[in-house]
């Protein structure tokens, strides 16, 4: 779907559609007023009949509206003015999209970028208008022999902005396009199944995401990781015959003397549980476990089509969680990379395990901030179900960073405890400490376990398991938290 910026008057165009919004009370928008006044009182006339009231999430469809030079004339529901914020921006849009998509338009004129919304420019309206129209259009098909045949007509995209808004819309249409590229490679990572998208095929990937945008990749094997000590890694790969891989990816586009920012992604393709085997029932949603990897390589690919000035790490323990003769069992003692000892209680909990040992590996970078994304518990599913992200840090500025940057998106977090006292859960009486602590605040013992391996830098810890992927009929990755991500980067970027 291509997208353009103009400074178009409403209902002058010819084009498949054009789409204006109607709040509340049946109050049009300032662009739905030009139609009307174009139409000579023929939108007024529709909505005095009672034909739409505006509610936020409706629409209508007009056809051959006199005066008007496109083909159809689409009213979208805002809602009450007074409450029209960044919820109800991206809702119409999504609507707009969805209702488009199922019409014959090849193209369709916007004129909602140009609301008002509280707070928000018309860099920030333009980036979510274009990820908002590419999410809400985006198919998984690969895996079908037969494509489906009710693909959208829906082609072209215009978006509507003031002659003054151009060069700021367009910045904005840019950094949109290239969230929504990244969001789509994560989508279409987490939603391979576990025989395709394996630890070697998300090494694959980095090479060729490395390639196109001349990104430094490193992928260590398993006989790399022994010599580092990377034993709590090794363990999690033990059972299954798929070798594990540590994928490195450098995007260096900041001053030398920047330290980077390190982004640790849970990469594990499928997730059996080990040997503690996880119930049978939506077992399959377990090919979602590499989430966290998927999140890093479509933040570096959004990072690297914006071009942001900035230095970024992308580290990826990856590998598969597979009962077998070799598999690690429970009560199985192991040594860290950072030479800190663990008694596995439980081989299920095993995310922690890989991304301790990959924490560690980032402190050769000697980092700004080091952030790791792992869908890591159960416990936050319940604590915070499948709306916010459960966020963790042992720096209270970087995670009014991280918070920042989810609000400004969409893609929030929350900022969950750390505190000391729930260490005592993760008491071992044979290692220095167990990988599990009890059903207790599950979520944050798994993150007081992660909090021994980063006390050499600043760390935020993204638990994404109630996010990163939708479960029932609308089942598929959601790209969470590409968006946070780049924000955050962006916003990184900007400061300097």
């Amino acid at each position: 779907m291509e997208f353009s910026i103009k400074p178009l008057v409403p209902g002058r165009n010819a084009s498949g559609c054009t789409v204006v919004g109607i709040y509340a009370d049946r109050k049009p928008s300032e662009s739905a007023a030009a139609i009307d006044k174009a139409a000579k009182g023929y939108l007024r006339r529709v909505l005095d009949r009672g034909d739409m009231e505006g509610h936020i999430g409706t629409s209508l469809m007009l056809h051959d509206v006199p005066g008007i030079a496109s083909t159809r004339v689409l009213l979208l529901g805002l809602g009450p003015k007074a409450e029209f914020a960044e919820k109800q921006f991206r809702r119409c849009i999504t609507t707009a999209v969805e209702v488009l998509a199922r019409t014959g338009a090849i193209d369709a004129e916007l004129h909602v970028a140009e609301l008002a919304v509280s707070r928000r420019d018309i860099e920030w309206r333009v980036m979510q208008t274009a990820r908002a129209a590419r999410e809400t259009t985006y198919r998984f098909e690969q895996m079908k022999s037969v494509p489906a045949k009710n693909t959208p007509a829906l082609r072209r995209i215009v978006l509507a902005v003031a002659k003054s808004d151009e060069k700021r819309a367009a910045r904005g249409l840019a950094q949109g396009l290239a969230l929504a590229h990244g969001i789509s490679l994560a989508r279409d990572l987490g939603n391979l199944p576990g025989n395709v998208c394996t630890p070697a095929y998300l090494a694959e990937q980095a090479r060729k995401l490395a390639k196109h945008y001349r990104l430094k990749v490193q992928v260590l094997e398993r006989v790399d990781m022994e010599k580092l000590g990377m034993n709590t890694l090794l363990s999690v790969a033990a059972g299954s015959s798929q070798p594990p891989k540590l994928i490195v990816l450098e995007y260096r586009a900041g001053p030398k003397t920047q330290k980077p920012v390190v982004l640790v992604g849970k990469g594990v393709t499928f997730d059996t549980g080990g040997i503690s085997l996880k119930p049978a029932p939506e077992m399959d949603e377990m090919k979602y476990d590499m989430s966290g990897a998927g999140s890093v390589l479509g933040t570096l690919k959004a990072v690297a089509e914006m071009k942001l000035p900035v230095n970024v790490i992308g580290i990826i323990p990856a590998t598969e969680n597979m009962p077998g003769a070799r598999a690690t069992k429970p009560g199985d003692i192991v040594t860290s990379m950072s030479g800190q000892t663990v008694e596995i209680l439980n081989t299920d909990a095993e995310g922690r395990l890989i991304l301790c040992d990959a924490l560690t590996y980032a402190e050769r970078y000697d980092p700004a901030a080091v952030i790791d994304i792992a869908t890591l518990t159960g416990a936050c599913v319940i604590a915070l179900g499948h709306v916010v992200s459960g966020l963790f840090a042992n720096d209270d500025p970087l995670a009014r960073e991280v918070l920042a940057a989810g609000e400004h998106t969409g893609d929030g977090a929350w900022h969950l405890p750390l505190h000391d006292e729930y260490q005592d859960q993760l008491r071992s009486n044979f290692a220095d400490f167990a990988n599990i602590g009890g059903r207790p605040a599950g979520a944050v013992t798994a993150a007081c376990f992660l909090s021994r391996f980063t006390k050499k830098y600043k760390w935020a810890h993204l638990d994404v398991a109630g996010t990163a992927w939708k479960s029932g009929k609308d089942k598929g990755s959601t790209g969470r938290p590409v968006p946070l991500l780049t924000q955050f980067l962006v916003n990184r970027a900007g400061k300097r």
